[in-house]
Order: C-alpha cells, then sequence, then structure tokens
C-alpha cells in the first residue's frame, strides 16, 4: 500500500530522492550537485509553513516527492504559491504516483487558504493538464523552456463534481 506523508515525518527517505532526483535532472543542471539537492530537499522539511514537501512512500522505500514552495522560478516572485518538486523515481512511474503526490499538495494549498497555484514545467504538460492545470504562458528556466501553469481551487472543484 502507497502511504503519503509529510517529508518531516519520514526524513530518512531524503538521501535515496536527492540522488535519484539529482540523477535525473543532471543533464539539464549539470552544476547542481547531489548535496545542493540534499539541502534543497531537507528546506521543505516541516509543516506548517512552505516550503513544504511529501513523500510516497511503500514497503520502507521511496516512491517520490511533491512540493509547496513559496515560489519555484526566479524572476516571477508575484506568482505564488507554487507546486514543485514533483518526482518519481524511473521504477515506479506508470502507477499514478505523480497524480496523487499533486493531488496531497493541491490540497494542502485549498486548506491553507490559497485559491490558485502555480507550476512550472519544460515537459509533463499533458500530465498537468490531466489534472486540470491551464497553461498561463511559455518562458524559460535559465536557458530550458518550460510552460506556466497555473490552477484554481474552483477548476478543482468542478473536476471533482464532473
Amino acid at each position: 500500500m502507497i502511504h503519503i506523508d509529510f517529508l518531516a515525518d519520514v526524513p530518512e527517505f531524503a538521501p535515496e530522492l536527492a540522488r535519484a532526483i539529482s540523477a535525473h535532472w543532471q543533464t539539464l543542471l549539470p552544476e547542481e550537485t547531489y548535496e545542493e539537492r540534499y539541502r534543497k530537499l531537507m528546506s521543505h522539511n516541516q509543516k506548517d509553513r512552505l516550503p513544504m514537501a511529501w513523500v510516497a512512500h511503500e514497503q520502507g522505500r521511496p516512491l517520490g516527492t511533491s512540493a509547496l514552495r513559496v515560489c519555484d522560478l526566479n524572476g516571477r516572485e508575484e506568482l505564488t504559491p507554487w507546486l514543485a518538486g514533483v518526482f518519481v523515481l524511473p521504477a515506479h512511474r506508470g502507477r499514478g504516483i505523480a497524480s496523487r503526490l499533486c493531488r496531497v499538495a493541491e490540497n494542502h494549498a485549498w486548506k491553507l487558504g490559497y485559491s490558485r497555484l502555480y507550476l512550472h514545467t519544460p515537459d509533463q504538460q499533458a500530465l498537468y493538464r490531466r489534472l486540470g492545470w491551464h497553461t498561463r504562458e511559455q518562458t524559460l528556466w535559465g536557458h530550458i523552456p518550460t510552460e506556466i501553469m497555473d490552477k484554481t481551487q474552483s477548476r478543482l472543484n468542478h473536476i471533482r463534481e464532473a
């Protein structure tokens, strides 16, 4: 059975997740080290304020993570908060884990009183569209083309009613 908990409750999964995330982004972010990724992930080790993260896990193994951040794209600080850091280890993809991680973070944002969320993605637009996200604009993440998307709580309610 898959469980999703705050990173703050299962910090022992952070090293393996940080290694996998670092390896995944190595070609696009070659300057980022494992240590930097680990520190960034651990900065989300709280439950009462942003940034915060969740970990999907099963039988003592991490499967993936998601986060809420104040901002996830330099230069776009006026947009807040952001769904970010959605990552599922390659061996566990295709099981709906990313969708579940997104829903947990989104629902927590709504409970915190936010009515709109943002994200950016260079390559997972189809996943987010299926989850009710809409394109806001095309931009750059450093030198990488990316798409800023948004979702409002009312869109979430509309999807649940459909």
